[in-house]
C-alpha cells in the first residue's frame, strides 16, 4: 500500500511527460491539462490504496480511458454543433481579431537566438510529424519510445496484442522517418 508521499511523488514524476503526450493526441493543451488532470485525480480516488509498482500501468491505463472518453464528448459536441449552426442566422457578430491569438515566443533569453530558432523549428517539425500518426501508432509510439515502455506493458496499456504493438510501432518509425526525411534530417 503506497503512503500519501508515495503518490504524490509519483504523480509530480510523470506530470510533464503525461500532459506532453496528452497534448500530441488530443492536439489541445487546454483540453490535454484536464485530461490529465482528470486521470490523476482517478487515480487518486480510486486506486491510492494499491503498491507503487502499479501505479504507471494504472496511471497510464486510466490515461487512455480519460482520452478516449473526451474524444466521445468531442464526437457528440461536434454532432450538436453541426447541427445547431445550420439554425444560424449567417450573422456573424462576434468582434474577435484573429491577430489577437497569435502567439509570440518572447520568454527565450538566450544568446544563441539562431540555436533556439533552430531547436525550436526542429521540435516544431517533430510535434507535427507526430500529429500526422494515426492515433494508434501515435499511441504505441509514444508508451514504447517516450515512456520507455516494453512491448507487453504497451499491449496491456492499449488493449491489444503484443504483435499489434509491434506493428503499430513499426509503421510510426517507418513513417516518422520519411515525414523528418522530407525535412532533412536523415536515418
Amino acid at each position: 500500500m503506497a503512503t500519501a508521499e508515495e503518490l504524490s511523488n509519483f504523480l509530480a514524476q510523470v506530470e510533464r511527460r503525461a500532459f506532453k503526450q496528452t497534448a500530441y493526441a488530443v492536439r489541445d493543451d487546454h483540453a490535454a491539462l484536464d485530461i490529465v488532470q482528470d486521470a490523476m485525480l482517478k487515480l487518486a480516488e480510486k486506486y491510492a490504496e494499491k503498491p507503487v509498482e502499479e501505479y504507471p500501468m494504472l496511471f497510464q491505463r486510466i490515461l487512455q480511458n480519460t482520452m478516449k472518453d473526451f474524444w466521445r464528448r468531442q464526437k457528440v459536441r461536434n454532432l450538436w454543433t453541426t447541427l445547431l449552426s445550420s439554425f444560424s442566422s449567417g450573422n456573424d457578430d462576434d468582434d474577435h481579431d484573429p491577430l489577437e491569438t497569435l502567439n509570440t515566443d518572447q520568454d527565450h533569453d538566450g544568446n544563441e537566438p539562431f540555436d533556439l530558432l533552430e531547436r525550436s523549428q526542429t521540435i516544431a517539425i517533430i510535434e507535427q510529424a507526430l500529429e500526422r500518426l494515426p492515433t494508434r501508432q501515435r499511441e504505441a509510439f509514444v508508451l514504447r519510445y517516450w515512456e520507455d515502455m516494453d512491448v507487453a506493458e504497451t499491449a496491456a496499456v492499449m488493449g491489444c496484442s503484443e504483435g499489434s504493438v509491434k506493428t503499430h510501432c513499426s509503421r510510426a518509425v517507418h513513417t516518422l522517418a520519411t515525414m523528418l526525411e522530407k525535412h532533412g534530417f536523415s536515418r
